[in-house]
């Protein structure tokens, strides 16, 4: 009955929206909100590193571990993203409910465990167990995270706070080639070596460690922040002394509330999943394209796109946060979804072009603005999806977000492009071609679902309003 109700105020909000009630609490220090996002930033970065290191030792790894290019890209996309399908929800509805500080600390904690144990791995089926468990990372992480940045900056600040915490993709991601270059380079000189009680390792193994272990200091770290208090569209009930308290938001209700809004929330989700499709499958799979393709060695694109990815993915996130907020500011509600679906539009002829041209250099040339324009997404997608949720519901609606996004752009996009070259080409020299034509279409269908999105969006921020005033009134 409640949704019945709140559905037939919908149409009076249109043409008269309330404001959002305010908050009495004043929000923390902006230095401190800022320094809680750097935090969270260097974890992201961490969570990236640990994540995308696997891109550099495609080489080694099939030739140690007898893989094909389909097997490799099940352990750069899929096996990590079925922990979303088994834990990410769960974990989403713990941030709602629980101290999220604790959950992000917990969560980096075991997926630096996760990466180093990757190291230990004697056999396939035994990393892909542990690139499962690298998958806690983003479980625990994004959803509290941005629950937390939520309660720290007002509304109009919220898409560049958001557009920060994502640079942790593009400087981990980066870090992680540049890094993994010299790690690689390290432990090529070392050579295979014996260890005690784990055995024999090879050389290439000795990467994970590198990366791994650092992160359990990163977790502690995390552990001395403060958890802010919830704002923002909370549920309220006035007790018998009269005082109105928070009060937990039954899940049934949770669930009701994201079928009143399925078509805003599908549509600027599968928006954001496709266009991260294309970004994850190009990444994963450039520097084993540059090797094939140019003949140059894993740390000399390790190297030169890892820097591409930290300046121009960096700066492509924090403008398209930028770029959200502005556009909102000048009167239009849904914004933040006009900027990301005309994202995947504006990659495309870059996304074409790259892996097409014969000089590495202007094919590097091009991966920067193609780096730069498809990272728009990073900020405005999230900061779209908190502006559309009650408080108490942002933490499960992430984690749904983040089930969608992962199994559609991390699970399929390098998987994508590896089944198109093993089964279409039939020859691992024609990775190129296959770069060239599946992301580009991936882009084009994104784009169309992000323009279906924008109507759905406008009457979900209206619901949202409506919801608002009748729980404060409880």
């Amino acid at each position: 009955m409640a949704e019945i109700e709140v559905a037939s105020e919908v149409e009076d909000v249109l043409h008269n929206p309330p404001h959002a009630s305010a908050d009495e609490t004043p929000y923390p220090s902006r230095i401190y909100a800022w320094y809680v996002v750097g935090v969270f930033v260097l974890a992201y970065t961490f969570s990236f590193i640990d994540r995308q290191i696997l891109s550099l030792l495609v080489g080694p790894m099939k030739r140690d571990l007898l893989l094909s290019d389909t097997q490799i890209s099940l352990l750069l996309g899929i096996a990590f993203a079925i922990f979303y399908v088994f834990m990410g929800l769960p974990i989403g509805r713990l941030v709602d409910r629980r101290r999220r500080i604790s959950i992000i600390a917990v969560g980096v904690l075991a997926w630096s465990v996760m990466t180093a144990m990757s190291g230990t791995a004697k056999a396939y089926w035994q990393l892909f167990v542990y690139r499962m468990g690298v998958g806690v990372g983003e479980a625990a992480l994004t959803p509290a995270a941005y629950s937390i940045i939520s309660d720290y900056f007002p509304p109009k600040r919220l898409g560049i706070a958001i557009g920060v915490y994502g640079i942790g993709v593009y400087i981990g991601a980066g870090a992680a080639l540049v890094i993994g270059a010299f790690a690689i380079s390290w432990a090529t000189h070392i050579g295979d070596v014996d260890l005690p009680i784990i055995g024999h390792v090879f050389s290439w193994q000795l990467v994970f460690f590198v990366v791994g272990l650092p992160g359990i200091l990163v977790a502690l770290w995390v552990s001395t922040l403060r958890e802010p208090v919830r704002r923002g569209h909370m549920r309220r009930e006035v007790g018998a002394d009269g005082v109105a308290r928070d009060v937990e938001v039954p899940f049934r209700e949770v669930l009701a509330y994201l079928r009143a809004n399925a078509a805003a929330f599908l549509a600027m989700n599968f928006c954001f999943a496709l266009l991260a499709m294309m970004a994850y499958g190009t990444a994963a799979w450039v520097p084993t394209f540059f090797v094939r393709t140019y003949g140059w060695t894993p740390a000399e694109i390790g190297r030169a796109y890892g820097l591409i990815i930290m300046v121009f993915g960096t700066l492509g996130v924090i403008s398209g946060g930028a770029l959200g907020d502005f556009v909102c500011a000048r009167g239009y509600r849904n914004g933040r979804i006009i900027v990301m679906a005309c994202t995947g539009l504006v990659t495309m002829p870059f996304a074409i072009a790259f892996p097409l041209v014969d000089n590495p250099n202007v094919s590097l040339a091009l991966l920067a603005p193609a780096s730069f324009f498809a990272t728009f997404t990073t900020g405005v997608g999230p900061s779209a999806l908190i502006e559309m949720m009650p408080n108490q519901m942002r933490g499960f609606a992430s984690a749904l977000s983040g089930l969608i996004v992962n199994l559609i752009g991390l699970g399929l996009g390098p998987t994508a492009i590896a089944l198109v070259t093993d089964y279409v080409f039939k020859d691992e020299q024609m990775l190129r071609y296959s770069l060239a034509y599946v992301p580009p279409i991936v882009l084009l269908a994104g784009a169309l679902i992000g323009f279906l999105a924008l109507r759905p969006y406008l009457k979900s921020l209206d619901y949202l309003q409506v919801w608002s005033r009748q729980h404060e009134k409880s």
